[in-house]
């Protein structure tokens, strides 16, 4: 039996008019690993630290609050002040929520119209940079 890899750039999110819609309830349907891992990755995108947080307190909610506070070994107090709007949360708690919801944080390449930081000579990033800001 062939397993296939899971990717979340095939969940991408679509272009709907959804005008005429209700809204829905995200946690009814984040019930797999794969999903939760779409679900957040699509969020990341937007590169809004307010929005991520608001999807992994819907994963949370989806997989129970006192359970993923159980398993990710932190109060369930503290779990809800963690997750509510505008708190700070330490990257080593969202580490471990990520965990207790089956999911990690990965680090890959940025494809898309970047260069990245050249370390030995950082100038020689910015120039590509400004170049490729230019081109625009």
């Amino acid at each position: 039996m062939n397993e296939s890899k899971f990717n979340p750039e095939d969940m991408s999110i679509l272009d709907l008019d959804t005008s005429d819609t209700s809204l829905y309830e995200a946690s009814c349907f984040l019930d797999s690993p794969e999903t939760i891992s779409a679900y957040l990755a699509e969020n990341m995108k937007a590169q809004d630290s307010k929005m991520l947080m608001k999807a992994l307190a819907e994963v949370v909610a989806a997989q129970g609050v006192n359970e993923v506070a159980q398993e990710a070994g932190v109060d369930r107090e503290s779990l809800y002040k963690s997750l509510k709007g505008g708190a700070k949360i330490r990257f080593e708690t969202v580490r471990k929520l990520l965990m207790a919801v089956g999911v990690e944080l990965t680090v890959q390449p940025i494809t898309a119209n970047y260069s990245a930081p050249n370390f030995t000579n950082p100038a020689a990033g910015v120039a590509k940079k400004t170049a490729a800001a230019k081109l625009r």
